[in-house]
């Protein structure tokens, strides 16, 4: 190394997301000790100073660069093998490394780790892991029931990091706080190390324990990766929204594949995309069959409309509820983001799509012909020509579009249906003569709003409700088709999460005898009874959605039989102009859409391949690989 390089120099990934490179720089003799591969640094980047992390350590720098010192080190970061998983991230979902780095690293500045780890757990050396759980070797996804027991998997994953070793760690994520918090709790409570992260990063960094968090924390500093264990991996909490919209189970499954270590997916009703990830893993029939608890499906079809809001099954329902000390009834309708369904008002069938089975909509014809030539407008008579006049409907998944004609009677007149939370907490005081709390949207920083609706013994809201409220006798659906017909290829999977998420709040952690299922009734209000999502719910067997979703998206080409991504923003259409020249046959780009394109491929090497290969263009731009909401 020429003399004016005679100092140590490392490469430094400047905390600057549109950047993309790397530069180098001189490690002051000051600095030595604290700066390793991993280690956040202050650096002049021009005229400014910026955060980074070392990314490599003892590097050659190119001939005539002139090298500047390392300014400051803030601290410990993650360790070389989360840096190359965010590396691998960055491809997965097209986004900057920065974004992943900033995910793995902690919130705080962490000076030094601890040297000494936590006592062990103290349980007999000759009690071994239960047998079955899904951490036998490779990635497994286990389906265990809302109520089922999950503590043999977590016990087994601890005696996994146990027998690897001292400086061993173990990953364990779950889907909120709360839940994460819990975990810890009882993990803590068997004599089991435990690290909660990210207030814990700096003892989670220095390894020997079993490392708990949230969606973050598939990024966390475990040396030795042990194994891993992700809660409710169906959760869309595990998705970041926020573009690069990467999934926390894929990751933590990536990690464990790299580090040769078992990982467990858990799920009352894991989707195609975590089946996709490994085998599955089911236990005894009746064991599943308990944790479910009983779901009443009412079918309203041929209720008569002067009944309102509610049928006359669920009003016997809430009232019985209410009529037992302490009962407490939760009611869900969701009345943001979702479908505006329209049913025959003749024999209540809703319109839905006969290609997709999605929920068609009714658009006005004669409008969308003066949106711009290229637009359909409508379908066509025995003449061929386009029914400007006459609305008609159009499926908002796949764009099928038919005339107003019902598909089962041959009426031509629909009706919208639509409920509101508001509406609906004015009928409940109504009917059970009590005040009924109202809930919707994310929690608030009130005491006095929390402790009022946990007070409250009806509540009614959105689906927030069923992360707000920490236990009920009975959770209640009033509406489940806007659910079920969502205009999302995934709606079907978001709709038996949400069941199985109230099937865990009435049943509780009550210990029951054997052979008893679980507490609790959840009752759903529909105009389609035989769904398979709701089969699956009343026979607590989600494999019954499983095997039909499968067939749809094998016949759609839809992931994971494929590779998705969605380009959006002001940049969308330069960007998505060059990925349509520069994919190869089997890439299908198309678009736009509502200013959107869509990238669909074979697989995900070929599409990231893809989205990597292909420049940026100026501007905002968002790449939403494998969208949830899609």
């Amino acid at each position: 190394m020429p003399a004016e390089h005679s100092e140590r120099v490392v490469r430094v990934l400047p905390d600057v997301s549109a950047l993309r490179k790397t530069f180098d720089y001189t490690v002051p003799a000051a600095l030595a000790e604290s700066v390793r591969v991993g280690s956040q640094v202050r650096i002049a980047l021009g005229p400014r100073r910026v955060g980074g992390w070392v990314v490599e350590d003892d590097v050659e720098p190119d001939p005539g660069v002139v090298l500047r010192p390392i300014a400051a080190v803030r601290g410990w970061g993650p360790p070389p093998e989360v840096l190359d998983l965010a590396r691998w991230a960055a491809w997965r979902w097209s986004g900057p490394v920065p974004a992943f780095l900033r995910t793995a690293s902690s919130p705080l500045a962490v000076r030094a780790v601890p040297t000494s780890r936590p006592p062990v757990s103290a349980r007999p050396a000759s009690e071994g892991p239960p047998i079955g759980v899904g951490l036998e070797g490779g990635t497994r996804v286990v389906r265990v029931a809302p109520a089922g027991d999950r503590w043999p998997i977590l016990e087994a994953l601890a005696h996994q990091r146990e027998q690897a070793g001292a400086e061993a760690g173990a990953l364990v994520l779950a889907p909120g706080h709360r839940a994460a918090g819990d975990v810890a709790r009882r993990l803590q409570s068997a004599g089991i190390p435990v690290a909660l992260v990210p207030g814990e990063w700096a003892r989670a960094r220095s390894g020997g324990c079993v490392v708990v968090g949230t969606r973050a924390a598939a990024f966390a500093p475990v040396p030795r990766l042990a194994g891993a264990v992700v809660l409710d991996a169906h959760d869309e909490a595990y998705h970041e929204e926020r573009a690069p919209t990467w999934a926390a189970p894929v990751v933590v499954a990536e990690r464990a594949r790299r580090a040769g270590a078992p990982c467990a997916l858990v799920s009352p009703c894991p989707t195609l995309e975590i089946l996709a990830l490994g085998p599955l893993v089911v236990g005894p029939r009746t064991v599943e069959r308990r944790g479910w608890p009983p779901v009443e499906v009412i079918d309203r079809r041929s209720d008569d409309p002067r009944t309102g809001l509610f049928s006359e099954r669920l009003v016997r329902v809430v009232r019985d509820v209410m009529e037992t000390a302490g009962g407490r009834v939760v009611c869900v309708v969701n009345r943001t983001g979702r479908a505006r369904l329209l049913a025959c008002a003749a024999c209540g069938e809703l319109a839905r799509c006969e290609r997709c089975g999605a929920a068609l909509e009714l658009v006005d014809a004669t409008r969308r012909a003066r949106s711009g030539p290229g637009v359909s407008s409508g379908p066509k008579d025995d003449t061929g020509a386009a029914a400007a006049l006459a609305p008609f409907l159009r499926c908002r998944r796949c764009s099928e579009e038919r005339p107003v004609v019902c598909a089962v009677c041959g009426a031509t007149r629909m009706k919208a249906l639509r409920l509101g939370v508001s509406r609906v907490r004015e009928d409940l005081e109504a009917l059970v003569g009590v005040a009924v709390a109202e809930v919707w949207g994310p929690a608030k920083a009130d005491e006095k709003e929390e402790d009022r609706v946990e007070s409250a013994r009806v509540v009614v809201g959105t689906e927030a409700a069923l992360h707000r409220v920490h236990g009920a006798d009975a959770v209640v659906f009033l509406e489940f088709d806007s659910e079920l017909l969502a205009p999302r290829f995934r709606a079907a999977e978001q709709a038996l999460g949400l069941l199985a998420r109230a099937a865990r709040l009435v049943s509780g952690a009550e210990v029951r005898r054997p052979g008893d299922r679980a507490p609790g009734r959840v009752v759903v209000q529909t105009r389609q009874p035989r769904h398979p999502a709701l089969v699956s719910a009343v026979s607590a067997d989600p494999g019954v959605l499983a095997g039909v979703e499968a067939d749809v998206r094998r016949a759609l080409d839809l992931p994971p039989f494929s590779a998705l991504a969605v380009v959006s923003g002001p940049s969308a259409e330069a960007y998505g102009d060059a990925l349509r020249g520069a994919a190869p046959a089997t890439v299908a780009v198309r678009g736009p859409v509502d200013g959107a394109w869509s990238v669909r491929a074979p697989d995900h090497a070929t599409l990231c391949d893809l989205l990597a290969s292909v420049p940026r263009p100026p501007g905002r731009l968002r790449v939403e690989v494998d969208p949830v909401r899609a």
